[in-house]
């Protein structure tokens, strides 16, 4: 079974390379690769789920564009209308460069783009978006189904999709939940803790294959990673007892001088209460896109060294993709120990924040 994962991950990455590869080829050979470009391009959120191009032709699924403007309302349409008409739709434009790059802005009166006019409000439903919701299907419809034989069979032995995901829920369940938290108030979070954990291991997987539903950068972008620290922000303050406030005000064991006139033990420990949350974000989205970026940087460095030498790119190939293949392998196993720390550290926090006095 082993063999079987490592020869289909060697595959798959050689499949990435070749797609990568392909789509770039076209652009090398017209002097227009750009390593920087390249790069951001495959590490930031778009308005299309591009997936590959085709003798200089793009093929991509078109996204819901939603914005407001507070001059003309409401507009909803498919981002493939900004293809057409020098990329100007119902006078919106996908800015292409400048500070607006990747945002869509409003064009004034003479159709220029006016960095002093207010970027409409954009609710589109973009590429990481749109695989936040194929995650969280591909989820629920995993773990209905294995509630729902869990119910039907509670005695008999997991099978199946139980079988597959029973030890990691378990795993978190005993090795997370239960000595972070105590076994008395476990059951109260558990749900929260398994809903993090999967949601960042799946998005981390899904993120690593190169073709439609997965190559998006999910984690490795800071709006999601921020969002997930939200919800533990509010999980853990929310729930926290008297004790824990008790803390916060007047810190046990420190000398008074530390707390009065000048309460400087008590302003850091209210400041720990947005620095932990801070710090579950930005751990998870760096470690995330660091992984992508290195990705794509040994890939990158074919066409570079290509348009220096051509020889030279056919040399340094091999190297590169072998380079990719080991780091792929290790982004498979970053993904699970991300999901982990993230969790572990949530718990970790609300354990603390509910813990009795002693």
């Amino acid at each position: 079974m082993r063999v079987r994962l490592i020869i289909l991950s060697i595959l798959l990455i050689f499949s990435t390379a070749h797609a990568i590869a392909t789509d770039k080829v076209s652009q090398h050979e017209a002097g227009k690769f750009d390593p920087a470009e390249f790069i951001f391009e495959h590490v930031g959120d778009a308005h299309e789920w591009h997936i590959v191009t085709f003798n200089n032709h793009h093929i991509s699924i078109p996204l819901p564009v939603i914005i407001y403007s507070k001059k003309s309302g409401l507009h909803i349409f498919l981002s493939n209308k900004f293809h057409h008409n020098h990329g100007v739709y119902q006078n919106f434009k996908l800015a292409q460069e400048g500070q607006y790059k990747g945002k869509i802005v409003e064009l004034n009166s003479k159709g220029e783009i006016d960095e002093n006019y207010p970027l409409p409000y954009d609710f589109s439903i973009t590429k990481n978006v749109l695989a936040i919701f194929i995650t969280s299907i591909l989820l629920l419809v995993i773990f209905i189904n294995i509630a729902n034989t869990y119910k039907k069979n509670p005695d008999s032995p997991p099978k199946g999709l139980q079988n597959v995901f029973e030890p990691f829920i378990l795993f978190v369940k005993n090795e997370i939940a239960i000595p972070s938290i105590g076994e008395k108030k476990y059951h109260k979070y558990l749900p929260f803790l398994l809903s993090i954990f999967f949601f960042i291991w799946f998005s981390n997987l899904l993120g690593l294959i190169p073709i439609f539903p997965g190559g998006a950068n999910v984690t490795g972008n800071i709006s999601v990673t921020m969002a997930l620290a939200i919800f533990a922000f509010f999980v853990i303050n929310t729930n926290a007892n008297k004790e824990y406030w008790k803390h916060i005000v007047n810190p046990p064991g420190i000398p008074g001088f530390l707390k009065l006139p000048i309460p400087i033990i008590p302003f850091v420990e209210f400041l720990a209460i947005f620095i932990k949350p801070f710090v579950l974000m930005v751990r998870l989205f760096a470690n995330i896109l660091a992984g992508h970026m290195v990705a794509v940087v040994l890939l990158s460095l074919i066409f570079i060294f290509s348009g220096m030498i051509a020889w030279l790119g056919f040399a340094v190939a091999p190297v590169s993709i072998l380079f990719l293949i080991f780091m792929s392998l290790l982004e498979l196993l970053v993904a699970l120990i991300q999901a982990y720390v993230f969790t572990l550290l949530t718990a970790l926090y609300i354990g603390m924040a509910t813990e009795e006095h002693h």
